[in-house]
């Protein structure tokens, strides 16, 4: 996005932040440094030919997959869905999958097997004992899944600013504790307040790229989606949060529900840099919840086209979800309240209104 200064998003972004740093810094009494102009400055770009960088590149590995073409080795991933779709059950099950080096079903994986870190912010360790366990049997996880759990009575140490510096610091210590070279975090907004501002959702995306450069890392994080009308196919912009999460990952996929098979659940590339699209909306791939042994888990079946997994409207049924619209407009609601209240989209609430004059 360009500004009417000419100037790119980003580059505004960023210049925020520095004033808001030298602001902060004069309040706690930091003098700015002064610009020697016979110091040489550090290189901010590593530069080189492009035929250069080619025969670099030539020497590295390919990056191999994860979980097929949803997710390479060294990308930071999204995994985005709505409440309760069972996206932290398949985040559990790629780390258990890629901790043992066994790929899931009918996905490619050619990475090797290593240490997995999942960071849940989800449940208690008893819930997550028990989400395991059934009446005749408890899923034994491979020694190379590593779970953690945040401890709510921490608070923030001195030597640190603020909360968000904390956290980071911390998952490097966690990181290295267990020599992970996957990390799985369960979810985004509980790493960082306000994701729906660019400048924050910057900074979010900014420290888990250095995480991910500075540990040879790849990385999974889970977001959700706002309420979305289930007729229309599933996109980037369902995404909850600022765009720059979607525009700064490596790759993205996210999981909606069948409206057409009760109980499935499918899965949808909406983002990718180091394959083709091979799983978007002509080819998303179906799966189900299935019990095995104590593990919970998703069994893929088959692929179909999107819009057979839709929810169709009759005629009838839209007339009446418009004329609730209406009912709740004339009471005073907002176009938020109505949209949560009837579980519509805010584009479809205000699609209504418009139709209407509202």
């Amino acid at each position: 996005m360009i500004k009417k200064d000419g100037r790119p998003l980003v580059v505004e972004i960023i210049r925020t932040d520095v004033r808001d740093a030298a602001r902060r810094d004069a309040k706690r009494g930091i003098r700015p440094r002064v610009y020697d102009p016979d110091a040489i400055p550090p290189d901010a770009f590593i530069i080189h030919q492009a035929s250069t960088w080619m025969a670099m590149e030539r020497e590295r590995q390919t990056p191999r997959m994860l979980f097929g073409e949803f997710w390479l080795e060294g990308e930071l991933c999204i995994l985005f869905a709505d409440t309760n779709m069972g996206k932290s059950l398949l985040a559990v099950q790629l780390g258990d999958s890629i901790a043992r080096g066994q790929a899931i079903t009918p996905f490619k994986m050619d990475a090797e097997p290593c240490a997995v870190l999942y960071i849940d912010f989800e449940l208690t360790g008893k819930q997550f004992e028990q989400r395991y366990t059934d009446s005749s049997s408890t899923h034994s996880f491979h020694e190379n899944f590593y779970r953690g759990e945040f401890d709510q009575m921490t608070g923030l140490p001195q030597d640190f600013k603020t909360f968000d510096e904390f956290i980071t610091h911390a998952l490097s210590r966690a990181i290295k504790r267990t020599d992970a070279r996957v990390l799985i975090i369960d979810n985004i907004t509980c790493l960082r307040n306000g994701t729906e501002r660019s400048s924050q959702a910057l900074s979010l995306m900014k420290q888990l790229k250095l995480l991910k450069t500075r540990h040879g890392l790849s990385i999974l994080v889970l977001a959700h989606t706002p309420k979305r009308n289930p007729a229309l196919p599933i996109t980037r912009n369902d995404l909850q949060g600022s765009k720059m999460l979607i525009n700064f990952c490596d790759s993205a996929f996210a999981m909606a529900e069948s409206q057409t098979l009760a109980g499935y659940r499918y899965l949808k590339q909406v983002k990718q840099r180091s394959t083709a699209e091979m799983y978007g909306s002509h080819n998303v791939c179906l799966g189900r919840l299935e019990r095995q042994n104590g593990f919970l888990k998703f069994v893929f079946s088959h692929t179909d086209n999107e819009i057979k997994h839709l929810r169709r409207y009759s005629q009838i049924e839209r007339q009446r979800r418009a004329a609730d619209v209406l009912a709740h407009h004339k009471q005073g609601l907002s176009q938020r309240q109505i949209a949560g209240r009837l579980e519509m989209s805010l584009s479809a609430v205000n699609r209504v209104l418009g139709v209407a004059g509202g």
